[in-house]
């Protein structure tokens, strides 16, 4: 490690620049807490990644004011986000499940009955769009320090801190003390690395079709997109005995991300195979600038053997590989992101109990085992597809194929919507979660809202305008938020005092909704920073300092 320069000191030190990283920082700057965030790249890749913001993700998007600014992002407003399948592009629609535009959301959000449980429907904005946007509001942030173009070279904890050694593109060098470090550095993440963590679980799928190793080819066709105009879509899937791929759209006009199969394990990507396989998809000749490739590896489910070591704690892919089908890595990563800031703001400003950030892995490895294994599950779906020679036949048995393709693929609709998925996630048996009964059965497919601690908390909207401060969500604060709920619940102030007792930030929301009362099926509720369940009763405990020393991880 260097020595002879002062180092600078910060609370939290992120390592990594991709969306979970930069989330974290801006968390962290809603709770009031510096930080200083590392990329070894200048500026975010504009490449093709996923284009899924799920329900939950979007949530948290509005929780740091960026949701409108994420939802403008993407597909033209009246562009379909069907997902649709081909025999090939030119040939026969095996099925399609119809998904809304833009506009249609935006319209159904503001016809939505007052317990409507998605405040913010999932968006088809790419990846690439996204991490530029919160790069500019990292940038904004007062309480974050950007070192994009900077290398960490070396981590050192003791029991006091992490001194961060780091290097810029230019070959200056800089130290940091902070108290915590976060890699967010991706699946080769030299945090993870250097801490000696090593995956568990499922590597690459080998099917002959969506398995092993695979590229992510960007390019640009209005040749494609004159082909796909009559039967547009946000997905399109080709299905045929030749090849199995699948096409996405970026920005709704001729921008594209090809998703290939390689030859072979080591084989690097090449333009002209890349050519071929769309042509193939296509069912004709389609001119094509190519722009670039990214390998990638479907059907792995991978998850780190730990999540944290002393003051050092992993996010986001450092500690969870995922195949991309149901777009499932960056959502799970934000919700890391978001369990993780919290109990970090509590350890810095002084009302975390030794046991608080212990439970960040407690609670988050299980979500990761589970939903790696459920995208696993997705690339496993399409391979199963029976696509026999006759399914491009223009004859009666053609026609058999293709009907029995269809109802195949019709039975995804509900996996590519997978709202069990995005809102199901529970922390039950959490150390700081006091559960009173029996949460519904964990279901990837449908989500059941309940107000049993441990989960997401049940939304409500407040008003009939459903904009900006009507979610019950918009009502909850950067603490703990205690709910008195009906229109005559019990009084609050032993939970305040107690709250006062432990320097715990509590806010009181009233809602005299006997609805929203009969959702949450108690008269108090207190809500998490994350905005799950924590506790419920129709009275103050007794013992009210233990409850919220429990909460805060002190016992």
């Amino acid at each position: 490690m260097k020595t002879g320069i002062d180092p600078k000191f910060v609370n939290i030190a992120v390592v990594g620049g991709g969306p979970v990283g930069m989330v974290l920082a801006l968390l962290l700057n809603r709770f009031g807490v510096d930080s200083v965030i590392f990329n070894t790249e200048p500026n975010t890749r504009l490449h093709p990644k996923g284009s899924t913001e799920g329900a939950r993700t979007m949530e948290i998007f509005r929780s740091l004011g960026l949701s409108d600014a994420v939802r403008a992002l993407g597909l033209p407003e009246d562009h379909p986000t069907d997902v649709a399948y081909f025999t090939r592009f030119s040939g026969h629609e095996l099925a399609r499940l119809p998904m809304p535009s833009r506009a249609d959301v935006l319209r159904d959000r503001m016809r939505a009955e007052k317990l409507d449980q998605v405040p913010e429907p999932v968006h088809r904005a790419n990846q690439m769009h996204v991490d530029q946007l919160l790069l500019g509001a990292v940038r904004r942030s007062k309480n974050v320090s950007d070192r994009f173009g900077w290398r960490v070279e070396e981590l050192r904890q003791d029991a006091e801190g992490v001194t961060v050694a780091a290097t810029s593109d230019s070959g200056e060098h800089e130290l940091w003390r902070a108290s915590y470090v976060v890699g967010c550095d991706g699946g080769r993440s030299f945090v993870r690395r250097a801490l000696g963590i090593g995956f568990r679980g499922e590597g690459a799928l080998e099917e002959r079709y969506f398995g092993g190793r695979m590229f992510s080819t960007y390019i640009r066709s209005p040749e494609l997109r004159r082909l796909m105009q009559p039967r547009l879509a946000w997905q399109y899937w080709a299905i045929n005995p030749e090849v199995r791929s699948t096409v996405i759209s970026i920005d709704g006009r001729d921008e594209f991300l090809l998703r290939t199969k390689a030859a072979a394990p080591n084989q690097p990507a090449d333009d002209a195979s890349v050519r071929r396989v769309l042509d193939q998809c296509s069912g004709t000749t389609v001119g094509v600038d190519i722009i670039g490739h990214e390998p990638w590896t479907a059907g792995a489910a991978l998850v780190a053997e730990r999540f944290q070591d002393g003051r050092i704690l992993l996010a986001g892919d450092a500690v969870h590989l995922f195949t991309p089908t149901g777009g499932f890595g960056m959502n799970t990563g934000l919700e890391d992101a978001f369990n993780l800031a919290w109990k970090l703001a509590a350890s810095v400003q002084g009302w975390a109990g030794p046991r608080l950030l212990a439970t960040y892995e407690q609670e988050r490895l299980p979500i990761a085992l589970r939903n790696t294994g459920a995208a696993r599950q997705l690339s496993i779906n399409i391979n199963d597809v029976h696509a026999p020679v006759q399914i491009e036949e223009d004859s009666a048995a053609g026609a058999a194929c293709r009907a029995q393709a269809s109802v195949q693929l019709a039975t995804f609709a509900e996996q590519f919507a997978s709202l069990g998925v995005q809102l199901g996630t529970r922390y039950d048996g959490s150390a700081i979660v006091v559960r009173d009964e029996s949460p519904p059965a964990d279901d990837f497919i449908v989500y059941r809202p309940t107000a049993v601690p441990g989960g997401r908390a049940p939304h409500a909207w407040l008003d009939d305008t459903h904009g900006s401060g009507a979610s019950l969500f918009d009502a909850f604060g950067t603490g703990f938020t205690l709910l008195r709920l009906g229109p005559r619940p019990p009084d609050a102030d032993a939970v305040l005092a107690a709250a006062k007792e432990w320097k715990i930030p509590v806010a009181v929301v009233d809602v005299p909704d006997r609805d929203v009362r009969d959702l949450y099926d108690r008269d108090l509720a207190l809500i998490r920073p994350d905005q799950h369940v924590a506790w419920r009763g129709n009275a103050v405990p007794g013992n009210t300092e233990a409850l919220l020393g429990r909460l805060a991880g002190a016992s």
